[in-house]
C-alpha cells in the first residue's frame, strides 16, 4: 500500500474531475450481471452518495452506513450517506447535503477527490459517488429517522476482490437476480452498494473506465 499522501494523489488521479456533469459518462449497472434484466426506456433519477475514505495512521477505511429499519425503501441495507439530486443540484452538492444531513457531517472537513464511475440502479437511479478524504475521528451523529449505524471497513478488505462474492435471489416468477456481497464483521455489504465498490475497484486497480 502506498504512502498516505502518495494513496490520496493516486486515488484522485484516477477519479474523473469533480467539476465533472457526470453525463454522457460511461456507467456500470445491476444489470451487468444481470444480460436478462430488462430496463427499457424508463427514464432515470439522478442521485449522488459520498464515498467516504477516513485517513487513519494504520490505512483507509471506508465510512458506510446502515439505513434504518422504519425507513420505506431498503430500510436496514448498508448504504453511502446520499440520496436523489434536487433540481439544479451537482453530484457533489447532492452528496455532501445528504452527508450533512444523514450522519451531521460537516462538508468543511472533506477533501474531494474526484467522482467514480456512476452505477444505474434496478430501481430506477442513476448514482454519481463522489469520493472525499476525511480526517478520523469526527463527531458524527446519525440521523435518527434515516441511519440506525456508522461503521467503517477497511479499503484494503473493500479493494480485494476476493472478497467479493457472486450471490443471487430467486424471484416468484422463477428468475434469479444477481449481485455482489461482502460480509465486513457483522455488517452485509451487497447489492448498489458493493456494485459501486466493485466499479471503484475497477477504476483504481482493474479494468478502469475511461
Amino acid at each position: 500500500m502506498k504512502p498516505g499522501s502518495e494513496l490520496r494523489e493516486w486515488i484522485s488521479h484516477h477519479l474523473d474531475p469533480i467539476a465533472d456533469s457526470g453525463v454522457g459518462r460511461p456507467y456500470q449497472s445491476d444489470f451487468d450481471m444481470n444480460p436478462d434484466m430488462d430496463p427499457g426506456e424508463t427514464a432515470v433519477v439522478p442521485a449522488a452518495v459520498l464515498v467516504p475514505l477516513i485517513e487513519r495512521p494504520e490505512g483507509l477505511s471506508v465510512l458506510l452506513t446502515r439505513r434504518s429499519s422504519t425507513l420505506r425503501r431498503h430500510s436496514g441495507q448498508v448504504a453511502f450517506p446520499g440520496g436523489r439530486m434536487d433540481p439544479g443540484e451537482t453530484a457533489v452538492e447532492a452528496a455532501l447535503r445528504e452527508a450533512e444531513e444523514e450522519i451531521a457531517l460537516d462538508r468543511a472537513h472533506v477533501t474531494l477527490a474526484g467522482l467514480s464511475t456512476p452505477y444505474r440502479t434496478g430501481t430506477g437511479y442513476l448514482v454519481t459517488p463522489v469520493v472525499g478524504f476525511l480526517p478520523p475521528d469526527l463527531p458524527l451523529v446519525p440521523s435518527e429517522a434515516e441511519v440506525a449505524h456508522i461503521f467503517e471497513t477497511p479499503f484494503g478488505f473493500l479493494m480485494n476482490p476476493a472478497n467479493y462474492e457472486e450471490r443471487h435471489y430467486d424471484l416468484p416468477d422463477g428468475g434469479r437476480r444477481r449481485f455482489y456481497a461482502m460480509t465486513w464483521e457483522d455488517e452485509l455489504i451487497w447489492g448498489a452498494t458493493a456494485g459501486m465498490l466493485r466499479a471503484l475497484y475497477d477504476r483504481l486497480y482493474g479494468a478502469a473506465v475511461a
